[in-house]
């Protein structure tokens, strides 16, 4: 097993060790450290850190009894336990990390994960179901997941429970003898026994792939159930303390990761055709073809089990509420929900910002159509001074890698960015303000968001520039002529799930 990983977790120790300790001893140091478990966590409430405790290891080595302690040592209130083994629909019809997503607890609240998003690749891995590089790509893909959530302020903290084979067989043979213990005992323990040496392997390498000081793995041996149990609630206790730091400090400012960033020289929105325009008869006659086309796709989609994911953004007054309207009165409304999305909540707040997305992604064969989305980090967020250099800058890869996830399980992802002039927003803003039933739709806000026009300008060439390559590329939709703009959205999205439906038979 890796020695880093080792000497890492032996430096954080308050002693040598624990092995050999006396039933007095192991009685005096536990209830110490279940004491200060207790006082860190209480401090943990008012942290800007949610913290995930990720339990895993080699059958036979204490992970369920090391769990059952944590919810016997601290208030159960600010905790909550996820194992991810019988997974619901809710789960299994959306992006594999949605499940993880959807289990983060809120800042200064503490999740224990038995194995995480770890469980599956070890066990691919041992079973050689993937390949070396399909395994490095799963770990990658953890590790990105991980890498966001930490510059995020969140601590997640990976305990590896050891045993030797010698050990381990020691360990099996007692739970299986014991009538006491024999319920400990689960089928498929003696089968992985015999792939010891694989499962180690598999381990160390994944171990070592995804180390990192914010993120750390720790070794907690486990032949001896007093050195197991003071090892791992030492290692805990020491960690969570340096997590609370000093009072009211905010871990996503401590030590902001620097990101390469450099304007975009494409400038995208230059490029669009804003002179486009379609006449009201044939315009009239290309909606009616173009409803009843994307209506029998959505349905053969759903047939399907193919998700779609419609992303609206644009200028103000550019026609994403008309263009939304046109394409959902050819959906039927038990396949789709629509999403707006505006300031984030008080509960939103309390996690990283994509977490709200994961949670509205579509199940199978469903519609989510996003009215603005995790693109106000990179654009409102940017402008507007709610996210930090720092924040905004990273951004584009965690949306890349969040997307990534999206299209990977087979959902259909179309962005739209409605693009018009600066002078047909303010033809627009003017007509609102004078016809009584559209005053509603023009705010201060819409304004002042006009004033820096230049700025948001910017904003959308980087935008487009870094986050449209792949499989979710953006649409830049003409929007100075309305009707236009409404038959180039449903159209795109019917060609696109054309082309889905086609390739998968």
């Amino acid at each position: 097993m890796n020695q880093e990983i080792r000497d890492y977790s032996k430096r954080l120790l308050d002693s040598d060790g624990f092995q050999g300790c006396s039933e007095k001893k192991y009685t005096k140091r536990l209830n110490k450290l279940r004491a200060e478990l207790m006082k860190v966590q209480r401090k943990l409430q008012d942290s800007a850190s949610p913290i995930v405790i990720i339990i895993a290891g080699f059958d036979g080595a204490g992970k369920g009894q090391a769990i059952q302690l944590l919810n016997e040592w601290l208030d159960a209130r600010d905790l909550s336990t996820h194992s991810f083994w019988d997974l619901s629909d809710e789960a299994i019809q959306r992006p594999h990390f949605w499940r993880y997503w959807d289990a983060l607890p809120r800042r200064g609240k503490i999740s224990i994960w038995f194995g995480g998003w770890y469980s599956e690749p070890l066990i691919e891995g041992v079973h050689k179901q993937s390949n070396q590089n399909k395994l490095g790509e799963r770990l990658e893909s953890i590790r990105r997941q991980e890498e966001a959530l930490a510059a995020d302020g969140a601590v997640i903290l990976k305990f590896w429970f050891h045993l030797s084979k010698e050990e381990q067989e020691q360990r099996l043979r007692h739970l299986y003898e014991n009538p006491k213990e024999h319920w400990r005992a689960m089928s498929d323990d003696w089968k992985h026994h015999s792939l010891y040496e694989r499962f180690e392997s598999v381990a160390a390498s994944m171990m070592e792939q995804t180390h990192d000081s914010r993120c750390p793995w720790f070794f907690v041996p486990s032949a001896d159930l007093y050195e197991r149990n003071l090892t791992f609630a030492s290692l805990l206790s020491q960690s969570l303390e340096k997590v609370v730091g000093e009072e009211g400090s905010d871990p996503r400012l401590k030590n902001p990761r620097t990101v390469a960033y450099a304007p975009s020289p494409y400038r995208a929105l230059a490029e669009v055709d804003l002179e486009q325009r379609l006449a009201r008869d044939v315009y009239e006659t290309q909606l009616v073809e173009a409803q009843s086309r994307l209506h029998r796709l959505f349905w053969t989609a759903y047939e399907r089990r193919i998700s779609t994911a419609l992303v609206f953004e644009g200028w103000d007054a550019a026609g994403k509420g008309g263009a939304i309207r046109r394409a959902t009165a050819a959906i039927d409304p038990r396949l789709f929900r629509i999403v707006q999305i505006g300031p984030p909540t008080l509960e939103e707040h309390s996690y990283h910002y994509l977490w709200r997305f994961w949670r509205d992604l579509p199940r199978d064969g469903r519609i989510t159509i996003f009215d603005r989305s995790w693109y106000g980090r990179v654009l409102v967020e940017r402008i507007e001074g709610y996210a930090s250099d720092g924040e905004w800058q990273r951004a584009y890869a965690e949306i890349n890698e969040f997307e990534n996830e999206i299209t990977g399980h087979g959902t259909v992802l179309l962005k739209f960015w409605l693009h018009i002039s600066k002078e047909k927003q303010l033809n627009r803003f003017r007509s609102r303000e004078e016809i009584a039933y559209k005053q509603h739709k023009i705010t201060d806000e819409d304004w002042r968001n006009r004033e820096r026009w230049d700025d948001y300008e910017t904003a959308v060439n980087d935008m487009v520039a870094f986050t449209g390559g792949g499989d979710s590329p953006w649409t830049l939709i003409a929007g100075n002529n309305k009707r236009f703009a409404r038959i180039q959205t449903i159209e795109t999205i019917c060609n696109c799930l054309e082309r889905v439906i086609k390739k998968k038979g």
